[in-house]
């Protein structure tokens, strides 16, 4: 539990995870835990997480796959600062390194240091998703920085990710179903093939919300669409392969399995 009001101290995995977060700004939910289920690293792998936030992607993903090590980038100092708190609270901060640093420019001469381009097996991120003139700018600045799309196009975030995965290394990112067009020509444009798509459902019948999306760098393999996942039932109960990602730690049905 934390005494400090700023903070939460939210359950994720069943309670496997206790994760501290700002009670006010950018809050991490289930958006991380389905992209943490979707990145199919084995034990003895590196992972590479762009905009790691309070943490909860790569401890979700930690959790799931021991012997796994990420090392994830978060511009702002104070997420950081958490996210490495909660790899220490967790028992996981000796296989979950966090670097202060504009993750976007991770594997450049002035990016944040430690970062070598081609040297992660796997990598993955949930970028900003509003374009900057769509919405109306969150009064708390973190949150703003971290849903609102303004210097950081789409393209960025996946030519960042295939910069630092090495040749047939994977990047998987999970985005709102409308922004697929964009970050398919993204893909095709940084050289990435084996695309597959999974889209979530929030409830049968109804169009999906988001879509993860994995590729894998300087292959040409042809793109495959998934079935994808239901989040619902009738009511406001999670399907049976939904509560197994979010309270058990199972993989994304389909998509972590196929490398």
């Amino acid at each position: 539990m934390t005494n400090d009001p700023a903070l939460t101290d939210d359950a994720f995995l069943g309670g496997r995870l206790r994760i501290l977060q700002p009670a006010k700004g950018f809050r991490a939910g289930i958006d991380s835990v389905l992209l943490a289920a979707a990145v199919p690293a084995k034990a003895g792998e590196a992972v590479f997480e762009a905009g790691t936030g309070p943490g909860v992607a790569a401890l979700c993903l930690l959790s799931r796959v021991p012997g796994v090590r990420v090392t994830g980038a978060e511009a702002n100092p104070d997420y950081a600062a958490l996210a490495r708190r909660n790899a220490e609270r967790n028992e996981l901060a000796e296989v979950f390194e966090v670097i202060t640093g504009n993750a976007l420019r991770a594997g450049k001469r002035d990016g944040p240091p430690g970062l070598s381009p081609g040297t992660f097996d796997h990598a993955f991120a949930n970028p900003p998703y509003h374009a900057a003139d769509a919405v109306q700018h969150s009064p708390h600045a973190d949150k703003a920085r971290a849903h609102v799309l303004m210097e950081a196009p789409l393209p960025e975030w996946v030519r960042t990710l295939a910069r630092m995965v090495r040749p047939k290394g994977t990047i998987t990112l999970i985005q709102p179903a409308a922004a697929l067009p964009e970050l398919l020509c993204a893909m095709q444009a940084a050289k990435l093939g084996a695309i597959v798509i999974a889209p979530v459902w929030p409830r049968a019948g109804r169009p999906a919300s988001r879509v993860l999306v994995r590729a894998v760098r300087g292959v040409k393999t042809p793109a495959r669409l998934l079935p994808g996942l239901t989040l619902h039932e009738e009511g406001h109960a999670f399907t049976p392969d939904a509560e197994a990602i979010l309270r058990h730690a199972a993989p994304f049905p389909e998509l972590a399995r196929i490398g």
